[in-house]
Parts: C-alpha cells; sequence; structure tokens
C-alpha cells in the first residue's frame, strides 16, 4: 500500500520558522522524485518545491525561493521542507506528491498524494 504522510505543520509567528516531514511506504523511495505543493482557500494548488531521486534536482515556487530548503533522508524514506522567514501569505495546507520528477511539478500529473498538513502563519 503506497502511502504519503505528512507532519510537522502548525501555527508560527511572521519569521519564524518551520519543518515540515514527509514519510513515504510501500516503493522505492530512492527511485521517487518528491514536491511540496500548497492550497490556501480559494485559491488554486501551487507548487512549492520538488526534489529529484537522489537529491541531485530541485526546483522551487519563486513566492519561496531564499527562504524555503527542500531535502531527502534515504534512510528514512522521508523528505522534508525547511521553511524560514515565514510571512502570512505561506499559510496553507501543504501536500507532499511522489511521483517522476516533472509530473510532481504539476498538480494535475500521475503521482500520490498525501492529505495534507496545516502551516498557519500569523501577522
Amino acid at each position: 500500500q503506497v502511502q504519503l504522510v505528512e507532519s510537522g505543520g502548525g501555527l508560527v509567528q511572521t519569521g519564524g520558522s518551520l519543518r515540515l516531514s514527509c514519510a513515504a511506504s510501500g516503493f522505492t523511495f530512492s527511485t521517487l522524485a518528491l514536491a511540496w505543493h500548497r492550497q490556501a482557500p480559494g485559491e488554486r494548488r501551487e507548487l512549492v518545491a520538488a526534489i529529484a531521486p537522489g537529491g541531485d534536482r530541485s526546483t522551487y515556487g519563486d513566492s519561496v525561493k531564499g527562504r524555503f530548503t527542500i531535502s531527502r533522508d534515504e534512510a528514512k524514506n522521508t523528505v522534508y521542507l525547511q521553511m524560514n522567514s515565514l510571512k502570512p501569505e505561506d499559510t496553507a495546507v501543504y501536500y507532499c506528491k511522489g511521483g517522476r520528477y516533472q509530473s510532481v511539478l504539476t498538480t494535475l500529473g500521475h503521482g500520490t498524494w498525501g492529505k495534507g498538513t496545516q502551516v498557519t502563519v500569523s501577522s
């Protein structure tokens, strides 16, 4: 059974930091590209960051460049999103997606989604 489970969301103040985790099971983690997407109420889901198998390539959305970092731990079958200098506009549900690299860059491409974790940044 394939599953992705996000954790680490919560309430933080503007300028604070938070680290999200996505634990994967049911497939070969080392071959899996992974991405973080987010969706705020009334808005479209958007790409936050993505990382290729082996971690040699990564991509970031324009709004988070320089503030967020995606990484993966092969021993723990887990991908992380380190979020620094948080802003109220970062408030959203954050979702983990696994699949082919080009597929996880989009919301419609083939892949497996987690259920999401809520991040709220207070002003």
